[in-house]
């Protein structure tokens, strides 16, 4: 038998790679301009497509989904070829997942900024964006597993297990995450309401993570540490116990993102039984890689590359220990919706999925154009301004967050307050969220440094295209073959192996969903909680649009600081018609559950306008525009009639008139404000937005009715 040659394609690496570099650089732009809005509100700039509610979803998703997607696709096609001794199944496939990768990233830039969203974090882009999102999934999933049933290689190494892993669990979780029913091109409605929705969206929020942040860079860490390193890895048993035991684990820690929240007290629970079982596998991987490097650190003292991936290990490791940590009641009741989850989360970011992206672009790039790295010593200055700057970064965050958590909660010994004023809190922090934007300019000079570093190094080398190769034919099954260990004959079955996998994913899904999903008494009613007006729920779209929910919380918890402040605690009755839950992650500002009737419509126009005339001090942008811009009524029909489909009791027929309430009553609230001589026009969307915040909180203040 003759072996076979054939070419890798290094091409669409390289595209990937670039691609990696330029969206990384634009989303921690973006990021450091959000930092900054944060103590100084003049960086909104003044119009209604940059402000932090409008741009903070843009960050997130180009440092997740561009920065991020584009390194796993490059990390993916390059080892994959390698691993399995073959090209890529499709040359053709591979260009449409580039190119209709950067046609997503694309829409989300256009349509994030201009208010286009569902405002499920990390899922905030609209329903034909999420349609483009699962045909490219399915385009990259069809030229992989077509790769591996072409392979050279019989056994399918650890790094295909994570890649497999990936690709079913975001497939699942993208899907059941992206049930919306469309009211128009780029307006949906979550088909989840309330409580349902916020455990399906922290289910898919907190896996994101996991099978998209997560294993498939511990899929590229088990391919290119031991290539750095020239050793093999640590431990083959070891790896086995932690992919397993990672992905059968991850998937139930969803429910730690709503503790103290209206979920079900056993799904709280179990997320919070899971998340702290999530630190074994966790370390198994790190250890797994940390411990690959034994008797090899003169070489990680001498090789930025491994310097980069032993931080990134590293901060793997805190990041894993940290977050089950969060998880515990007594933790997460203090740091919830504060700074020290920021914190947290770019540890991950930052020092994880950053460093490690790095390590391989410094690895890969020269390897593909046959040359050496530009400049050792430019990537040294990357690593340490880097690291530095993760430093500056993450330790203000978790200074800030203490601070936030111990105002907020602490009492004079009179049994009041001692903080009353949320923004008071806010202006404390100041200082380290000025010092976290140092942080945050230092890791971009880094990313800076590389792109021209991995510029020139390409400018000095040149591409192989087509990487020639050769290897010995797939060998017929034997019958030694069943033999061989468990897992070994397991690898051997890619598709038996993906089914597995996707069974395991699903068990903790089927447990946590169903149940609140399907069983409507897990929901409490409360007869006084009534659905929106046409006025009210065109306000909302528009609270959506802006982002609000980026900085303010829906959702007052159970202790004696928070009720003191926002008034009585939530209750799951009455969310029961939020399609979407705008409970939010972090509160820039107060809790608004309880906003309704607390200040009169002049107020809410005054503060809307310009924050800093009612509150001093305030880092809240203006929003002046919504005294210009006409509410656009066209859509209320359409709304009412989608809202009726998704189970909210409007009367039969109630379309037909619901423009004619929305009407009467926007003409109220401009009757209203004319009394404090504000003159607006009644269909502007300032008092659609009026009207909503007064609704928030008021059918649990007009009529204490018990939950039946």
């Amino acid at each position: 038998m003759q072996p076979e040659k054939f070419y890798y394609d290094n091409k669409i690496v390289r595209n990937f790679g670039i691609a990696t570099v330029v969206w990384g650089i634009i989303g921690m732009l973006v990021g450091l301009i959000i930092a900054m809005q944060l103590y100084k509100p003049e960086m909104n700039m003044g119009n209604q497509y940059t402000t932090f509610g409008r741009i903070r979803p843009l960050h997130t998703n180009a440092v997740i989904f561009a920065f991020v997607g584009n390194a796993i696709f490059m990390g993916i096609y390059y080892s994959l070829q390698r691993l399995l001794k073959a090209r890529m199944f499709s040359d053709v496939l591979s260009k449409i997942h580039f190119w209709g990768w950067q046609l997503i990233i694309v829409s989300a830039v256009i349509t994030l900024p201009l208010g286009i969203t569902t405002s499920h974090e990390y899922a905030e882009l609209e329903w034909p964006i999420d349609i483009l999102i699962t045909l490219i999934w399915v385009v990259f999933g069809i030229n992989m597993f077509g790769t591996i049933f072409k392979r050279r290689e019989r056994h399918l190494y650890v790094a295909i297990w994570f890649y497999i892993a990936t690709f079913v669990t975001i497939a699942v979780l993208h899907i059941v995450n992206s049930v919306e029913l469309p009211v128009s091109l780029t307006k949906s409605y979550m088909v989840y309401a309330g409580v349902q929705d916020a455990l399906v969206q922290w289910w898919y929020g907190h896996n994101a993570v996991a099978f998209f942040l997560t294993t498939p860079y511990l899929g590229m860490m088990y391919y290119f540490l031991p290539k750095m390193a020239n050793r093999p890895i640590y431990s083959y048993k070891l790896s086995i116990l932690h992919f397993w035991a990672l992905i059968f684990i991850y998937i139930w820690a969803g429910p730690h993102h709503l503790l103290y929240t209206t979920l079900p007290g056993w799904a709280q629970s179990l997320g919070v039984a899971f998340s702290i079982m999530l630190i074994a596998p966790s370390w198994g991987g790190m250890i797994n890689g940390l411990l690959t490097l034994r008797g090899a650190w003169d070489k990680v003292r001498d090789d930025v590359v491994l310097k980069f991936m032993v931080v990134g290990l590293t901060a793997y490791g805190m990041a894993t220990f940290e977050g089950p940590m969060l998880s515990l009641k007594q933790i997460n009741a203090f740091a919830h919706f504060s700074d020290w989850i920021i914190a947290h989360v770019h540890v991950g970011a930052l020092g994880w999925n950053g460093f490690l992206t790095f390590a391989i672009l410094y690895w890969l790039i020269p390897r593909i154009y046959q040359t050496e790295l530009f400049s050792k010593k430019l990537a040294s200055f990357h690593f340490w301004i880097g690291t530095l700057g993760i430093l500056f970064y993450v330790v203000p965050m978790y200074w800030a967050g203490f601070t936030q958590g111990l105002m907020l909660k602490e009492f004079t010994p009179e049994g009041i307050l001692k903080y009353p004023n949320f923004l008071e809190t806010t202006l404390r922090i100041i200082p380290m969220h000025v010092m976290r934007s140092i942080g945050g300019t230092m890791y971009l000079v880094g990313v800076i440094a590389m792109a021209y570093n991995l510029a020139r190094t390409m400018m000095q080398g040149s591409l192989v295209a087509n990487e020639a190769a050769q290897a010995m034919p797939l060998e017929p099954f034997k019958k030694s073959d069943t033999e061989l260990a468990w897992h070994r004959r397991l690898e051997r079955k890619p598709i038996k192996f993906m089914i597995i996998s996707l069974l395991v994913i699903l068990v903790g899904t089927f447990v946590e969903l169903m149940p609140t999903l399907t069983i409507s008494s897990n929901i409490p009613t409360i007869a006084s909680v009534k659905p929106y007006t046409p006025l009210e729920l065109q306000g909302r779209d528009l609270y959506i649009r802006e982002g609000c929910s980026n900085c303010h919380s829906q959702t007052v918890r159970p202790f004696r600081s928070e009720t003191e402040r926002y008034g009585e605690y939530s209750k799951a009755g009455e969310f029961v018609y939020d399609h979407p839950f705008l409970w939010g992650s972090k509160r820039t500002g107060p809790d608004l559950a309880r906003e309704g009737s607390k200040y009169p419509d002049a107020w809410h126009y005054n503060h809307l306008m310009d924050p800093r005339s009612m509150s001093p001090g305030s880092i809240m942008p203006d929003y002046d525009w919504l005294i210009t811009q006409k509410l656009d009524t066209s859509l209320t029909v359409a709304k009412i009639n989608a809202m009726r489909t998704l189970g909210v009791p409007y009367a039969p027929g109630y379309e037909k008139v619901a423009n004619r309430d929305l009407d009467k009553q926007a003409k109220g609230i401009a009757d209203n404000l004319a009394k404090d001589h504000i003159k607006v026009s009644s269909d502007k969307e300032i008092v659609a937005i009026i009207a909503y915040l007064q609704r928030l909180g008021m059918d649990i203040k007009a009529n204490k009715t018990p939950e039946k």
